[in-house]
């Protein structure tokens, strides 16, 4: 889950020379407009002053050192190295990554540029790019290390090290951590963090209750796959689940953070659950993934719960290019839609979100223009409130020809499946119900229990 047109740069004034009539007698002092009127109407930008804001705001989460950005973008000299460079990238609207088509929907957590902002950054790569007054500079943000969120008032880490071989595909990955918690937590913020980026393709991170029976039979503390299971029944029952989600991780998305009147909750006595999907990148590694968790100060009036809309019945043929895969349902109780996560492999083209209204009209609340390396989180500007009985699709189109540059195989048959190169079509999205009301509960549909 068509980009806009190309931004060209701004063209820099020039300051017009001011002819002066040449006389023979002394020229009298200009008058104080005039002087004014010869300065730059639109001085260079520079660092400090213009360029600095606009990285700590759009850029510094991501380029700063020990994150995910190849390169920091920190300092002056950071920016100068790659002022042609990051020109290039937010002309092209590659930087900061965003592909949500504008057409539907307004999120809060979108980085993108505004036109002024990319004629700034071009402005200042071609005017020489330079410094400026230091003193201009804004404060700068307060990041904690190691974290996009503030320091965790807990961390979970899988006890023990998955070792990742260097080739060949990688059966998901689970890893069980008890919390520990003898009473209730309202979890305000949390944040995974993978020890091998390169290597997870995506995380979820599950919360299980002390009265599921979902992998009562597996090991704890130690990695394990759904092929170490003794039994069938065990072994087909580990990739389903009706756990409550505490957080799902893919390259580009962001850690939760929500409002104050908002959390998920931890029964005491539950499980953290990993479930990892590796994928293997040339040389053998170890990942030992942890989950940063930020406590709500006070219990919150709504619950976070994550759904999901997934079809996994489809066959894509090969050598289509625009190949069409739906999911749709019905809530069961009033709840209010907060963001979305699509979730699909290497052939993605796009993915949508949709209300099916009861006169068979479609509203669109968001439209992904997929990128299979920046599986991000959209999160709506504006909470919105939605009936019991209102019907959400998921729409999911998909590219196995050779047009598409990703598809490892466009002369095959595509199916449901853990690797990357099967496909998958899921549309996670979170929703707020009564802080009451756990997963279970909201699921029992035709008695408004709120």
């Amino acid at each position: 889950m068509n980009l806009p047109s190309r931004l060209a740069a701004l063209a820099f004034l020039s300051c017009a020379a001011l002819l002066l009539h040449q006389q023979t007698t002394p020229a009298p002092s200009a008058p104080a407009n005039v002087a004014a009127a010869a300065a730059p109407a639109n001085p260079a930008p520079t660092f400090y002053r213009d360029v600095l804001p606009i990285l700590q705001q759009h850029c510094q989460r991501c380029h700063r050192p020990g994150e995910i950005g190849p390169f920091p973008l920190v300092t002056f000299d950071d920016a100068r190295a790659k002022a042609q460079k990051i020109t290039a990238m937010v002309r092209d609207k590659k930087m900061p990554p965003w592909f949500a088509d504008p057409c539907c929907g307004h999120f809060s957590n979108d980085p993108s540029l505004t036109p002024q902002e990319i004629t700034t950054l071009a402005d200042w790569a071609q005017s020489g790019a330079a410094a400026g007054n230091a003193h201009d500079a804004p404060a700068p943000p307060h990041w904690t290390e190691g974290w996009n969120i503030p320091r965790p008032d807990i961390v979970v880490q899988m006890p023990k090290a998955v070792e990742l071989p260097s080739r060949g595909d990688i059966e998901y990955t689970y890893e069980i951590v008890p919390t520990g918690f003898t009473e209730g937590k309202w979890v305000q913020m949390s944040e995974i963090r993978p020890s091998s980026r390169m290597n997870v393709h995506h995380a979820v991170v599950y919360v299980r209750s002390p009265d599921s029976q979902w992998l009562r039979h597996a090991p704890v503390g130690v990695p394990f796959t759904a092929s170490d299971l003794k039994s069938e029944e065990d072994r087909r029952d580990a990739h389903w689940t009706d756990a409550d989600v505490l957080l799902v991780y893919a390259p580009g998305s962001s850690p939760d953070n929500w409002p104050a009147d908002m959390a998920k909750y931890v029964p005491a006595g539950s499980d953290i659950v990993f479930q990892m999907h590796y994928t293997a990148h040339g040389h053998a590694t170890h990942d030992q993934s942890s989950i940063g968790i930020v406590f709500a100060k006070e219990p919150p009036k709504k619950r976070v719960l994550t759904l999901q809309l997934t079809n996994d019945k489809f066959i894509i043929p090969p050598g289509v290019d625009d190949y069409r895969v739906e999911a749709r349902g019905t809530l069961p109780n009033d709840a209010t839609l907060l963001s979305f996560l699509p979730h699909m492999h290497l052939r993605g083209k796009q993915f949508e979100y949709n209300i099916v209204h009861t006169d068979g009209k479609i509203e669109t609340l968001l439209r992904v223009h997929w990128n299979f390396y920046w599986q991000m989180s959209y999160r709506l500007a504006e909470p919105l409130p939605l009936k019991a009985g209102t019907m959400l699709q998921a729409v999911a189109w998909y590219d196995n020809s050779p047009k598409n540059p990703h598809n490892p195989d466009p002369s095959s048959a595509v199916y449901w499946g853990d690797q990357t190169s099967d496909e998958m079509m899921v549309g996670f999205f979170d929703v707020a119900v009564p802080a009451n009301i756990n997963k279970t509960q909201f699921f029992v549909r035709g008695t408004q229990q709120y």
